[in-house]
């Protein structure tokens, strides 16, 4: 849950996240969105992996990278149980 939250706690790595929900992309085009250099979009692509947030294919030359849907579920599913809790209480 801590390489979750370390994902999540960054603006960049969130909107990889909201870009991804609409497709799967290479680190490429996720770059092509950001004016920060490739090497900090590996950084922060490669903390949404350690997350398990996102999964990466390789497929020829590129690298495919796309939402980790199941573990975006449960942490949802996670957050609304807290949210749940509280309301009883």
């Amino acid at each position: 849950m801590k390489d979750i939250l370390k994902a999540l706690d960054d603006p960049i790595r969130r909107e990889i996240i909201d870009m991804l929900k609409e497709k799967d992309l290479t680190a490429g085009e996720i770059a092509e969105a950001f004016d920060i250099s490739k090497p900090s979009i590996s950084y922060h692509l490669n903390l949404l992996k350690q997350g398990n947030l996102v999964v990466s294919v390789k497929r020829g030359q590129f690298v495919h990278y796309s939402l980790n849907t199941s573990v975006v579920e449960d942490l949802i599913s996670w957050l609304l149980s807290i949210k749940a809790s509280k309301k009883k209480d």
